[in-house]
């Protein structure tokens, strides 16, 4: 299934300015969309549909630029718009993860470019969301005690150990192993692993079977 079309956010309290940046992405064949105040952006963009970056001013008139990018914590790209050059604000942003620093007037070429780089870690993004958001789907169709026994057959024990750690006939253990297999639509052991830890490769706290019981 092919991913949705990516999208860039315009954050910026100049109307004229929103809106000559949108003409112009979308001259360049983007699809954006625009907002003229942090509030706006954050109670009406949907950061999870689709790839996204954020073209984003310093200055706005409710959160300034740098506190935006610490409320979205590195969720979204973030190409920094600038009509004043300040270096120290720069290096801040850019310490902070941003993906871009520009200063208007911006060149067009410069603008796309930026873009470019942005939703390409957009998408990475977004695919890591999408295939951690597909294996915890499959983990919530496993029983509690097919969690636990996935639990210690990622470690490497055999199922023999799994059955005397959970009390359990070595036959059943290797029953629900099967399960789990056929659940989480792994092939082999080294599948399973994989899964598990492409899920929890950006996401700790969010381990599917932090909560088994």
């Amino acid at each position: 299934m092919n991913s949705p079309t990516p999208i860039v956010f315009v954050v910026d309290d100049d109307e004229h300015v929103r809106n000559a940046l949108c003409r112009l992405l979308r001259s360049g064949g983007y699809t954006a969309q625009a907002y003229g105040s942090a509030s706006a952006f954050l109670h009406g963009a949907d950061l999870t549909g689709a790839p996204a970056c954020l073209l984003l001013d310093l200055q706005l008139p409710d959160l300034s630029g740098i506190e935006l990018q610490q409320r979205l914590e590195g969720s979204v790209p973030i190409v920094f718009v600038s009509g004043h050059g300040d270096m120290n604000t720069a290096v801040r942003a850019m310490k902070a993860g941003a993906s871009d620093f520009l200063t208007k007037p911006i060149d067009a070429q410069v603008l796309f470019e930026a873009t470019a780089r942005a939703l390409e870690r957009a998408c990475h993004l977004y695919e890591q969301r999408e295939q951690r958001a597909e294996i915890q789907r499959r983990v919530e169709k496993l029983t509690p005690r097919e969690r636990e026994v996935m639990a210690l057959v990622v470690t490497g024990r055999p199922n023999k150990l799994v059955a005397d750690e959970l009390g359990a006939a070595e036959k059943t253990i290797k029953i629900h192993r099967a399960r789990v297999m056929e659940k989480m639509k792994a092939n082999s052991l080294a599948d399973l692993v994989r899964l598990m830890t492409t899920f929890d490769a950006d996401a700790p706290e969010s381990h599917p079977l932090a909560h088994t019981g």
